[in-house]
């Protein structure tokens, strides 16, 4: 998307990016950009639009045989030390183990050699808290993504789609609502305009692709100059703020 921001923006639109970088093996990630080339794109977002357009996320938090405890302290503080200076805030959050999750996160488990687990609250607010430390001393806030029993004192509660921030970009204030879209959600009212399985990178522990084979074929069919991410499945329009003139539609 990095050539077509520049468009946007000469276009007079405003944007926030929010930007995983996770440094994981290639057993959880599959087809993930390397995490030195990601944050080289952070700093060019950065550098060209301002701190304040582009978030670091660190989540989801997955304790595995390959990455426990230590090794996310260490490779937290890596990635924190080459952000300093870039982005002002991290957003973490520890996996949600939902159904489809499980599956696919067990199937590549046995597959791959690896166990995972899902620590008690106490160790990953312990954990959570060390990483706010480390990011404090990188001049970065943490917030914590819709998790609020796992916030410790030096985290706050995470605003992914934050009014606070869009108005700082947008160089206006911008009226909006918190309208979170799950419990401990604090984002601003927002519609989503993604689609389930249209992702390729294979992460084990995604909760939006239940099958990589069906991502991976509606990624390669993709059409770049159509406005959905597949032409496959029902289109069910919506509009639901009043007097809006935009139609969007919900793809599944």
């Amino acid at each position: 998307m990095l050539s077509s921001l520049g468009v946007v923006s000469e276009m007079g639109h405003h944007f926030v990016t929010q930007y995983t970088i996770t440094g994981y093996p290639r057993e959880l990630e599959l087809a993930v950009i390397n995490a030195d080339r990601s944050i080289e794109h952070v700093k060019f977002l950065s550098g060209r639009w301002g701190r304040r357009c582009v978030i670091w996320r660190y989540d989801p938090i997955l304790i595995t045989s390959l990455t426990g405890e230590e090794w996310h302290l260490a490779n937290f503080t890596r990635l924190a030390r080459q952000l300093s200076g870039v982005v002002d805030e991290v957003v973490v959050s520890f996996a949600h183990f939902y159904k489809k999750t499980l599956i696919n996160l067990r199937s590549s488990a046995a597959s791959a050699g690896f166990e995972f687990l899902d620590p008690e609250d106490s160790s990953k607010v312990y954990l959570i808290e060390k990483f706010a430390e480390v990011a404090q001393r990188e001049g970065i806030s943490l917030t914590v993504c819709s998790q609020p029993h796992l916030v410790p004192p030096n985290a706050t509660n995470a605003s992914c789609v934050d009014a606070k921030r869009i108005s700082d970009v947008r160089g206006e204030r911008v009226h909006s609502q918190t309208r979170g879209n799950r419990p401990g959600c604090e984002c601003a009212q927002s519609v989503d305009i993604g689609e389930y399985d249209t992702c390729p990178h294979g992460c084990v522990y995604c909760y939006a692709v239940k099958h990589r084979d069906v991502a991976k074929r509606r990624y390669q069919n993709h059409d770049k100059l159509s406005e959905f991410l597949s032409l496959t499945g029902r289109m069910d329009a919506f509009a639901k703020t009043k007097g809006s003139q935009l139609g969007l539609f919900e793809l599944d």
